[in-house]
């Protein structure tokens, strides 16, 4: 017969066995039980229960249920039993009903855990007992009320109740409030949360608003500079004479010069023809230029200034071009187109002075169209021809500086007439 070994289920250290547990094999009702031993069961059972007695408190109901306890006690091991129907029905029962939580299962345990489980039980029970003592008193010293007494608590019960129904309507009127103010609280968080939005989409749209009226201040002081640079720049113009700015009419010595190119040539001053042409273009926009600002329109001739290539067109006939520009070879016949060219020169200059002398102008020298001739008779030198054939360089270049001469007197008269006021 092997012997049996168990732990404390609360502590966990190995029990001792007693000296008659080696004889049993299982507590009556437990699994494994047989009609022998039923008798040695409910010894060990009365033992057992008069121990427990013993260390417990004297009051019956405590000792009634340490034994209880102890009687339902099951002890698990290898025991030699004999099987019979009987207690293998008992067993099955028994097991069946530990499974189904229809019947507790009690776990060994020390004495010492025993001990103090049984002390904790008899504080409980000292308590239970402290409680009814206590109601029993209350309902000795309360005694039966009278019907007075009672209607009046019923009256009290009933307005508590009263009061208890108005304080739940009450409750649900706050609780229907509360739902309101939720949901207007809700709103009107969504509203602030729409609001906040709209405020910073208005202070985005201020500072782009601010910032284009800064580019627009910005591009109005720009505007305003450039207008008091213009307006500087007209008074300017007003105060500047445009003919004079434009034609500078001077003297090298004995020859004319306008606008740094020579007119004429001597043996002791060789001018190059190509100067010589570029001052007769010049000389063709300025007695241009005159004429357009006058509004005076030239008969006999259309004047054309193209610089060194400038010449005037013929408006009688076919409109023959006479060119303002010569290579220096000298022509043996007499109307050779340079000289022609001269020639009708003379005849617009003539048809300006004219139509500004009746408005004040004077000239120094007078002009004959026909025979090409500048001069003043008062003048030691007499007249001049413009032509170059049979004639000297002294003569021609004298009277081109003349012909420069009138022209400064005609420009000069232009600019005090039409200077704007």
């Amino acid at each position: 017969m092997s012997s049996m070994r168990f732990l404390c289920q609360h502590c966990h250290q190995p029990l001792k066995s007693r000296q008659t547990l080696d004889t049993l094999s299982l507590v009556p009702g437990g699994p494994g039980a047989t009609q022998e031993d039923g008798g040695n069961s409910k010894e060990l059972a009365a033992s057992q229960g008069a121990q427990a007695s013993a260390s417990s408190s004297p009051s019956e109901p405590n000792s009634s249920k340490s034994q209880e306890r102890v009687k339902s006690f099951t002890l698990l091991g290898d025991c030699i039993s004999v099987k019979t129907l009987d207690s293998i029905q008992k067993t099955c029962a028994y097991i069946f009903d530990a499974l189904s939580d229809l019947e507790g299962v009690d776990h060994p345990l020390c004495e010492e855990c025993t001990h103090c489980l049984l002390e904790q039980l008899d504080t409980q029970l000292a308590s239970a007992q402290r409680d009814c003592q206590t109601y029993q008193r209350c309902l000795e010293f309360g005694g039966p009320r009278s019907g007075d007494e009672s209607s009046t608590l019923e009256a009290q019960l009933q307005d508590l109740m009263a009061e208890e129904d108005r304080l739940v309507q009450e409750l649900e009127h706050l609780g229907r409030s509360q739902a309101e103010v939720a949901a207007h609280l809700s709103s009107a968080q969504a509203k602030t949360a729409e609001l906040v939005q709209q405020k910073k989409q208005h202070l985005k749209d201020f500072r782009a608003s601010q910032w284009q009226q800064q580019e627009l201040l910005d591009e109005l002081s720009s505007l305003d500079n450039r207008l008091m640079y213009a307006q500087h720049q007209i008074r300017q113009l007003r105060t500047t004479d445009i003919f004079n700015a434009t034609f500078e009419i001077s003297e090298d010595g004995p020859v004319g010069v306008i606008n740094s190119f020579r007119l004429g040539r001597l043996p002791r001053i060789p001018v190059g023809w190509n100067e010589i042409n570029a001052a007769w273009g010049q000389a063709a926009l300025l007695l241009l230029a005159l004429s357009n600002a006058v509004g005076l329109q030239f008969q006999r001739y259309h004047l054309v200034a193209c610089g060194s290539r400038s010449y005037l067109k013929s408006r009688i006939g076919e409109g023959e071009e006479l060119p303002l520009a010569s290579d220096g070879r000298q022509n043996v016949f007499l109307n050779n187109k340079f000289d022609r060219a001269m020639l009708a020169f003379l005849d617009c200059l003539q048809q300006f002075q004219q139509a500004a002398r009746r408005g004040g102008l004077c000239v120094p020298y007078e002009v004959h169209t026909k025979e090409g001739f500048l001069g003043d008779p008062a003048d030691p030198e007499g007249y001049c021809s413009v032509r170059t054939h049979l004639n000297t360089e002294e003569q021609w270049t004298t009277a081109l500086r003349r012909m420069l001469s009138n022209l400064k007197f005609c420009m000069e008269w232009v600019s005090e007439r039409y200077r704007p006021k």
